[in-house]
């Protein structure tokens, strides 16, 4: 498998940069903060808490939290992951053989497309920035193979923040059920749209062969805690995810569980908070890039906290990027470690974060940056 470019790039930057500005999460709490919302029992529970093993498909008090946060998923359609990128390699080795074919959406999170890349053939369907990064449907349908097992989507998508207009998920939908294909969708960024008018539902409820992705990291704001999860009503295929499950991390951290589950039972505090750290930030940035937009351009994100930004100056986004980390300390992602195995898809662009506290300060920093040089 070659080597994960954007968490190499993180290795080497996230924690030495003083301005982070590429963050994929939202703001996150401390450990008291977060007890502060749980009951009395469930503080006094955490404290006593046995630090034991715990059970490969999650706790009980936990699947049942999670299950609420979907329209008809049940407790036991759900298994619980060290975090998303456990689901997504545990996922993709249980449902792909050599011989079949699987179709991703790009620009996509590296690992949506390198793990299936290491058992099958693997085929990109791009979603146009010209429209919206919409993904056309025809393309779609072209890109299946009487081979083909799966599609994997991810809305709102990192790094675009677009979202699949009703008509087009509905398409897709039917495009799967006409050729009997699993609908994996990466839904990490899900309750953070602009417009919740816009708001996609979850596969795992939508569809009998979707796979919804979800975490604690990004719309939650805790992805210290790495607690991720997969929900399904193809119980058969979830059983056998779960037995993949014991050859990786085997079972999650009981206090991450018992944490998730006062964060979930207080999610709307949670995202009431974030919602409005991402709106404060998003209108900073909005103003920002219209004071430079003879260099930078986007298509506004419609969720989450990222956008992909189109550096339009004749220096490449990648030396810029690295400039403005080495000398001003202020990092971003430029977009060639969201280069596509699958095709050719190199824009001039970089991500930035817009989730965190505190983003003022670092796009102040920014702006510095670019008067000086």
């Amino acid at each position: 498998m070659r080597h994960f470019e954007l968490e190499k790039y993180f290795s080497r930057w996230e924690f030495k940069a003083k301005y982070h500005m590429t963050a994929s999460d939202t703001e996150s709490m401390s450990l008291k903060e977060l007890l502060a919302l749980g009951t009395q029992s469930q503080q006094d529970d955490f404290h006593n808490l046995w630090l034991g093993y715990t059970e490969t498909w999650g706790a009980p008090a936990l699947r049942e939290t999670i299950a609420t946060t979907y329209d008809s998923i049940q407790p036991s359609e759900v298994l619980t992951f060290a975090g998303a990128g456990e689901g997504i390699y545990a996922a993709m080795r249980v449902m792909l053989q050599p011989t079949d074919h699987a179709i991703v959406v790009v620009p996509n999170y590296q690992s949506a497309e390198t793990v299936p890349l290491q058992i099958c053939q693997v085929s990109g369907v791009l979603l146009h920035e010209d429209n919206q990064w919409r993904l056309d449907m025809d393309e779609v349908r072209a890109a299946i193979r009487p081979t083909t097992k799966l599609i994997s989507i991810n809305f709102p998508n990192n790094p675009t923040g677009a979202l699949m207009p009703a008509e087009d998920l509905n398409a897709l939908i039917a495009l799967c059920r006409e050729f009997d294909l699993y609908l994996f969708s990466d839904e990490v960024y899900r309750l953070t749209e602009q417009n919740d008018k816009l708001r996609m539902p979850q596969i795992a409820d939508a569809y009998e062969k979707g796979l919804s992705l979800n975490v604690m990291s990004k719309a939650y704001g805790l992805p210290g805690l790495r607690i991720g999860w997969l929900a399904t009503k193809d119980k058969a295929l979830l059983q056998e995810i779960e037995r993949y499950k014991h050859y990786l991390s085997i079972c999650n951290s009981g206090p991450s569980e018992s944490l998730s589950v006062i964060a979930l039972e207080n999610r709307k505090a949670l995202l009431d908070r974030n919602r409005s750290i991402i709106n404060k930030n998003r209108a900073l940035l909005d103003s920002f890039l219209s004071r430079h937009q003879n260099r930078m351009q986007w298509t506004p994100p419609q969720g989450g906290c990222v956008g992909f930004i189109r550096y339009t100056s004749d220096e490449s986004a990648t030396e810029f990027c690295h400039r403005i980390v080495e000398n001003h300390g202020v990092l971003l992602l430029p977009a060639s470690l969201y280069r596509s195995d699958l095709m050719h898809y190199t824009p001039n662009s970089f991500r930035i974060g817009f989730g965190r506290a505190h983003f003022e300060t670092g796009l102040q920093a920014f702006e510095n940056a670019l008067t000086r040089d």
